[in-house]
């Protein structure tokens, strides 16, 4: 696909742009990349281009998520009083993620299985 007028045109300026921005992109990833006498980026010219999060906060944080992953056993909620086979719940509700024609789908099988075994013969003429 892509091979219209107007996809090519916006490839095309695209590229352009790209070779347009390059020396200034180059130019602010080797500033933000160049260390001061200290042997440290300067922090005012960091915060510019991204958010600075001092790495003990991180590394905090990381603690923090490693000890209450460790209190788990590894298992998602699931839930229990839903059907495996129909997927309906306790009210026969199907699950939020299923889409309204796989409902459908689903309760038209439902309902043939259930209308199948019970069904008397009509009267009249079989053709």
């Amino acid at each position: 696909m892509a091979k219209s007028l107007r996809s090519k045109w916006k490839r095309k300026m695209r590229a352009e742009k790209r070779k347009k921005n390059a020396p200034k992109e180059l130019a602010r990833l080797k500033q933000a990349l160049s260390l001061d006498v200290k042997g440290e980026a300067a922090m005012s010219d960091m915060q510019e281009i991204a958010t600075v999060v001092p790495a003990d906060k991180i590394k905090k944080q990381a603690d923090v998520d490693m000890a209450e992953t460790v209190g788990d056993d590894g298992k998602m909620d699931l839930d229990s009083k839903r059907s495996k086979k129909t997927l309906l719940d306790e009210n026969g509700q199907y699950p939020a993620w299923m889409s309204q024609r796989q409902a459908k789908k689903m309760k038209g099988k439902r309902m043939a299985k259930k209308g199948g075994q019970g069904k008397k013969k009509k009267k009249g003429i079989a053709w």
